[in-house]
C-alpha cells in the first residue's frame, strides 16, 4: 500500500512541476480550519491533528481542527457544506455522515452535490469488545450469553448511524439476539470498562490500545482480514458470519466548487503524509491502513456505499434515527 501511495505522490509532484502558473495557488495566506463531526479523543479527531499537525508545517499557517460533535458526524459534515469555498473550511469526514445516515434521516445537504471530495486516506475496522467482569471470550460465547440472559446486554457505539452501530444492528439481526443499543458522540470507552454497557463496538483506533493493555477484551474485528496492529484477533466472518464487513474509513473533503488548485494542493500534502515512515508507523499502530485516493475514486465510493449501506439497514429493519 505504502509503495502506491508514494509512487501516487511522485507522478502528482511531477505534474506539479509543469503545471502553467494560473494553476498555481497561494492558498493558505491565514489560517485553515479542518471540522471535525466527533468529540476530541475520538479515532476522528486524533487522525485529523496528525494530518492538521503535518499541513501547517507545510504551508507555514495554523491548521486548526474544530470539533462539532452531533448526529455521527451530520452537524459538522453541514456547517462545511455552507462555508465559502475558498479552502479555509475543510473536512476530516468518517462514512458515517455521507454514506449510512442518508438512508436513515433527512439531511440538510447532499454529499454528493455539497461537498467536495479530496481524498479518502486512512480505512480501519472495528473492533467488538466486552467488559472483562463478562463470561464471553468469543462471537458465538457472546450469542450464547445473550441468549441465556435476554434484556441483560447492552452495546456502546460512536453514535446512531455510524458504521458501528450498523454492525451491531446486522449483528443482532443475523445472530437472532437483541441488546440495546446506547449511542454516544464519539469513542467513551469508560462505560465499557466500568460496566455501564456490557459490548463496545469501536474505531480500531480508539479501542486498540485499551485492548491491549487488558483493560477491556476484544472478541473481534470486523474487517474481512484480519488486522495487523492485532494478528490474534479473528474476524466476524471467522466465527460464523461469512462475508460480514463494517469498516471507516476517513476523507479530505471540501465545500462544493472548490477550486481544483486547492484540492490538489491539499491532496498531494495528504499524501505525504501517508507515505512518511514515521507516520506510516503511527497509523499502522492504531489499526488503521493507508489509502490515499484520488478525488473520482472518493466521489465513486461514496456514491457506492450510499446504496451498499441502505440495503444493510432496510435488511436488517435497522430503525430511522429519531
Amino acid at each position: 500500500m505504502l509503495s502506491t501511495i508514494r509512487g501516487a505522490l511522485a507522478c502528482l509532484l511531477a505534474l506539479a512541476v509543469v503545471q502553467p502558473a494560473a494553476a498555481q495557488t497561494n492558498w493558505p495566506d491565514k489560517p485553515v480550519k479542518i471540522v471535525v463531526g466527533f468529540t476530541a479523543g475520538s479515532s476522528t479527531d486524533v487522525t485529523a491533528r496528525m494530518f492538521a499537525q503535518k499541513f501547517s508545517e507545510a504551508w507555514g499557517q495554523p491548521v486548526i481542527v474544530e470539533n462539532i460533535a452531533g448526529n455521527s458526524g451530520a452537524i459538522g459534515v453541514d456547517r462545511v457544506a455552507k462555508a465559502a469555498p475558498d479552502g479555509y473550511t475543510l473536512m476530516w469526514s468518517g462514512n458515517a455522515a455521507i454514506t449510512i445516515l442518508p438512508s436513515m434521516q433527512a439531511l440538510p445537504f447532499d454529499p454528493l452535490k455539497d461537498l467536495t471530495p479530496i481524498s479518502t486516506s486512512l480505512v480501519m475496522p472495528s473492533l467488538f469488545m466486552v467488559n472483562n467482569d463478562l463470561p464471553v471470550k468469543s462471537i458465538p460465547e457472546l450469542i450464547a450469553y445473550a441468549k441465556a440472559n435476554p434484556g441483560k446486554l447492552s452495546y456502546g457505539t460512536p453514535g446512531v448511524g455510524t458504521p458501528q452501530h450498523i454492525a451491531g444492528e446486522l449483528f443482532c439481526f443475523l445472530a437472532g439476539i437483541r441488546m440495546e443499543h446506547i449511542p454516544y458522540r464519539g469513542a467513551n470507552m469508560a462505560d465499557l470498562m466500568s460496566g455501564v454497557v456490557q459490548v463496545g463496538i469501536q474505531n480500531a483506533g480508539a479501542a486498540m490500545p485499551l485492548v491491549r493493555d487488558g483493560r477491556v477484551r476484544g472478541i473481534a474485528v470486523t474487517s474481512l482480514k484480519r488486522t495487523r496492529s492485532a494478528p490474534n484477533l479473528p474476524t466476524l466472518a471467522e466465527q460464523g458470519f461469512p462475508g460480514f464487513e463494517a469498516t471507516s474509513w476517513f476523507a479530505l473533503l471540501g465545500p462544493a466548487d472548490l477550486p481544483k488548485p486547492i484540492v490538489d494542493k491539499v491532496r498531494a500534502e495528504s499524501l505525504k503524509v501517508l507515505a512518511d515512515p514515521e507516520m506510516e508507523k503511527k497509523f499502522t499502530t492504531m489499526g488503521l491502513d493507508l489509502l490515499g485516493s484520488t478525488p473520482e475514486e472518493t466521489r465513486a465510493a461514496i456514491a457506492a456505499d450510499i446504496p451498499k449501506w441502505a440495503k444493510v439497514i432496510k435488511d436488517a429493519n435497522i430503525k430511522t434515527a429519531k
